[in-house]
């Protein structure tokens, strides 16, 4: 091994520990971290030490000898295949990719690889060589618009976190002859003439869920029937690897990247009213304290009787008359199940549930074309279909760990201490005092947090910030239990239209059904170890790509209202500046220089910036003018108003 570049001076081998294997994560300043294979804590990589190794890329590293986690990067094992999506950039003899994610590299593309590509245009850049101590060469692959459009905007970030947009055609000829079958007299259990029907949002197309309830007594029995995709995208077909790649669908506020081809998820899988859907029924009996006495789980046959939204439904339970006459056939129903969703979330929070009451934005654009940004709601409506589900995967989470089915868990570990302790000063510097130890906590002890600040003008900022000290759910084959939920056994059912796991877990459980266990632990038990890890990454893509484009269209909406005041919370406090949060839920920045000139101090510890007369914390109410909105930094820029 030559002698290796670090901190601007040469060390030798000997300074290093034995070689490992990783994943760079760089950063837009120059150094980097590497997420080791074998697992563990990340490595720190000074800008020195990165040895022409790029985000993204495939790297064998080393420890340095007496650092705490700094490294060296010894070599580029593989290099990073996704394309880079940025605007295009004409120089003198070349041209530039400037990438819209700065921590990837600024190829550069001869004109001879422009393919028609224009100054100023968003392109996609593949990277074709890596001259050794230059940038990466590239040639342009696909143009998508004109920076600052849009549409062109939008397609970049889709671009840019490989998210697919079309299906193959072997998938779409198999999804369209799908959809010419329909349900035929079976064995399954016939529930076509009860009292069925589903609840969504205004907009929603594909409905993969419906519910059913009796009151018998002080006895509830709750039906969830979910669609039953399963019979129709078999498993190792073109739909389901399909499917499996994607991992989820994702959704925009102007589209939807389905997982799966509209001929299922708006057609013969989905629940629609009036129609019968071949489904898999979870029934549930509770008592009148919420103690569930009794499960069946079986294959059925369905026909919706109704197509409503949180909306109405919450007008049926608020009372409303003319609602109440339209849906007059199952507003009993209706009643009934808020009175169950009522004792089934008080004995929820009995048990410690934490309930993160962040209703997200729900962007979306009117005929007209225009961005609209209604005031998030969470109706009782929201909420009794939430505890629906939240009932329904439990109930088959623990079936499946009782039958030693394979099963991919939602699990959700207890924070680290280190988060926790983090979290606690924060709760502590805004005067509320907690109960528990950092080591110890149990999720009561974040609940009785959260209810201390429901009525705070802060109360959202606490939230998220409790929400930053978590752990991330994931999808995992062995049961970890799901703190945030204060369950010991849950996994995903409810959606197999749009989440893979939930596929997966119906796939697994009809084996069972249909007195085949065996055939379930050799095809899934092996596949599930490794799907757990990979679907939980594609998770997390579409949820970055869908918040980026959520910032995006807060940025539209705001580019007109330059110069116009609003009340704003403050949700996070940096050495640069300081971030507010609107009630609309649009974020913004105050940068450090346009503040009040007082000679601010930072004290991270306390999530402050402390001047001699003026001092910004998290959770301060304030009043912030819009200055600017910049498309570059994908920030909207604000100025506090005193």
């Amino acid at each position: 091994m030559k002698n290796t570049p670090y901190r601007g001076k040469f060390r030798s081998k000997n300074n290093l520990t034995k070689s490992m294997t990783g994943t760079v994560r760089a950063h837009e300043r120059g150094f980097a971290f590497i997420t080791p294979d074998s697992g563990g804590e990340d490595y720190f990589v000074p800008v020195h030490a990165t040895n022409g190794a790029f985000h993204g890329d495939k790297v064998i590293f080393a420890h340095v000898k007496g650092t705490a986690d700094e490294a060296v990067i010894l070599s580029v094992t593989e290099r990073n295949p996704s394309p880079v999506v940025g605007t295009l950039v004409f120089e003198r003899n070349s041209a530039r990719v400037y990438p819209d994610d700065e921590k990837r590299p600024t190829p550069s593309v001869p004109r001879s690889c422009l393919y028609g590509a224009k100054n100023g245009q968003k392109v996609v850049c593949e990277i074709t060589s890596f001259p050794k101590g230059r940038a990466p060469v590239g040639k342009i692959v696909e143009i998508i618009g004109e920076e600052g459009d849009l549409a062109a905007e939008e397609l970049s970030i889709i671009r840019a976190y490989g998210l697919e947009t079309n299906f193959s055609d072997e998938t779409v000829k198999e999804a369209q002859k799908a959809e010419k079958t329909y349900p035929v007299p079976t064995d399954r259990t016939d529930l076509k003439d009860k009292i069925i029907f589903t609840v969504d949002g205004d907009d929603t197309r594909d409905m993969d869920d419906a519910v059913s309830i009796e009151k018998s007594g002080d006895r509830y029995i709750l039906g969830v029937h979910i669609a039953d995709v399963s019979h129709y995208v078999k498993y190792g077909s073109a739909p389901d690897r399909e499917a499996y790649e994607r991992g989820t669908s994702v959704y925009f506020p102007d589209r939807v990247l389905p997982m799966l081809p509209k001929e299922y998820s708006n057609g013969i899988c989905s629940l629609n009213e009036g129609e019968e859907r071949y489904a898999v029924t979870c029934e549930m009996t509770f008592d009148k304290s919420g103690k569930r006495l009794d499960r069946k789980i079986f294959e059925s046959v369905i026909r919706s009787r109704h197509k409503t939204t949180y909306r109405e439904v919450a007008a049926v339970c608020e009372g409303d008359p003319s609602v109440r006459l339209k849906y007059s056939d199952i507003a009993d129903s209706i009643d009934a199940m808020k009175e169950l969703c009522l004792i089934l979330e008080g004995r929820r929070k009995s048990m410690g549930c934490i309930d993160m009451d962040l209703p997200d934005a729900h962007i979306y654009v009117n005929e007209d074309g225009e961005i609209e940004i209604p005031r998030a709601e969470r109706t009782i409506s929201e909420r009794m279909i939430e505890q629906f589900m939240i009932a329904a995967n439990e109930t088959v989470a623990e079936f499946m760990r009782e039958k030693d089915l394979p099963c991919l868990y939602r699990v959700h570990e207890k924070p680290s201490p280190e988060k926790t302790a983090e979290f606690f000063s924060f709760i502590r510097n805004l005067g509320i005092k907690t109960e528990g130890g950092f080591k110890d906590t149990e999720p009561r002890d974040f609940k009785n947090i959260l209810e201390k600040v429901a009525d705070k003008p802060y109360g959202k900022v606490v939230n998220k910030v409790m929400l930053r000290s978590m752990q991330k759910a994931r999808y995992c084959s062995d049961n970890l239990k799901h703190f945030g939920l204060a369950s010991e056994c849950y996994c995903h059912f409810t959606s197999p239209i749009r989440r893979y796991p939930d596929l997966f877990v119906h796939r697994s459980l009809k084996c069972f059904l249909h007195k085949n266990a065996e055939k379930a632990a050799e095809l899934y038990r092996e596949f599930a170890k490794k799907a757990g890890a990979e679907l939980s990454e594609r998770e997390i893509t579409a949820e970055r790509a869908e918040r980026d484009v959520d910032d995006l269209y807060k940025l539209a909406y705001m580019s007109d209202k330059l110069g116009e005041e609003f009340d704003a919370i403050v949700s996070g406090v940096t050495a640069h500046g300081v971030y507010c949060e609107l009630e609309n839920t649009v974020e913004g920045l105050i940068p450090y220089e346009d503040l009040p000139d007082d000679g601010y101090e930072f004290f991270a510890d306390k999530f402050m910036l402390k001047g001699r007369t003026h001092s910004f914390r998290m959770g301060d109410s304030l009043r912030v003018r819009i200055m600017a909105c910049d498309l570059g930094k994908m920030k909207v820029i604000m100025k506090v108003c005193l």
